[in-house]
């Protein structure tokens, strides 16, 4: 493990290149990829969610790939209880922790920017969610305004899963979001001594990566993988429902759409993405992150500094 750095940490918009960097490292300094990206730990979308292929999990040791039921959903709270056991496992081992993802939710949560989230009641959650069945994302989104105006100003009407926890929790509590999160977690990554990093591409070549990789996706089966998903009991409505190109390759099997316009809605909604995590990072994370706008500009002797 570096005796310079305590981690690395590896932001960056989808189809930046931050897996292949990621690998890069771990092969370079004895590293494990650890994924946070929050459609990523699901189980059965492996080459829609563009997870680290078999080639790639040979060349170096992966964690947190893919081991969470689709027909649960799964927050930035479970991925941080469920990373800290690895984070520690990776340490003993002599290895160094390369945290990889586009979800800057997580990178926040290993910060120390999320609370310890009280437990929901399984009755709880099974009943907000049988509501939303009924009557659908804006009625339940009025709820929520008339119980916290606050959050229901920073959560979208159509926005089911932020919705549905805001409502939980404050059943779960009784307080408003506001009091819940402050904010004011503990660090699980001492961010003195780790190297940040947010892969950030020209705007025109990442759209053209993009395209490109969904392309790559379909020739790699993606058809023949959401049909199977499509089949799983419960994965339909759980948290990885909401993978870019499962309802767009969905609508083309049930033969609504052509291919060739499901491809241009998910690379579409993939560029929308993007987008927003680009904004995100841009406006979420300080000046401690080095923004690279290609992989090669992170030097050998650069990463061999100490910090």
């Amino acid at each position: 493990m570096s005796e310079r750095w305590s981690a690395i940490l590896l932001a960056g918009p989808t189809a930046s290149g931050k897996s292949r960097l990621a690998l890069e490292l771990a092969q370079r300094f004895a590293g494990t990829v650890i994924n946070a990206d929050s459609m990523q730990v699901y189980d059965g979308l492996s080459i829609l969610t563009a997870r680290p292929d078999e080639a790639d999990l040979s060349a170096a040791p992966h964690r947190l790939y893919g081991h969470v039921d689709p027909a649960s959903v799964y927050s930035a709270g479970a991925w941080l209880r469920d990373l800290e056991p690895v984070v520690a496992e990776v340490r003993a081992a002599g290895r160094l922790p390369i945290l990889c993802g586009g979800t800057g939710l997580y990178f926040r949560a290993v910060a120390g920017g999320l609370d310890p989230m009280p437990v929901v009641p399984d009755e709880v959650r099974a009943r907000w969610r049988a509501r939303h069945e009924v009557e659908g994302s804006a009625a339940l989104h009025a709820v929520l305004a008339n119980r916290d105006a606050q959050a229901a100003t920073r959560i979208g009407p159509s926005d089911a899963q932020r919705i549905l926890r805001a409502l939980e929790l404050i059943e779960a509590t009784g307080e408003p979001l506001s009091r819940v999160q402050t904010g004011a977690g503990t660090p699980l990554i001492e961010g003195e001594r780790a190297l940040k990093l947010v892969l950030a591409p020209d705007r025109a070549v990442l759209r053209r990566r993009i395209a490109e990789r969904f392309a790559a996706m379909v020739a790699a089966g993606a058809l023949e993988e959401v049909a199977a998903f499509r089949k799983r009991p419960g994965a339909m409505t759980g948290g990885a429902s909401r993978a870019i190109g499962l309802a767009e390759l969905g609508a083309h099997l049930d033969g609504q759409i052509g291919l060739q316009d499901a491809l241009e809605r998910s690379t579409t909604r993939t560029r929308q993405y993007a987008k927003r995590q680009e904004t995100w990072f841009r406006h979420q994370l300080d000046a401690s992150w080095r923004r690279l706008g290609d992989a090669s500009q992170l030097a050998t002797t650069e990463l061999s500094r100490s910090p």
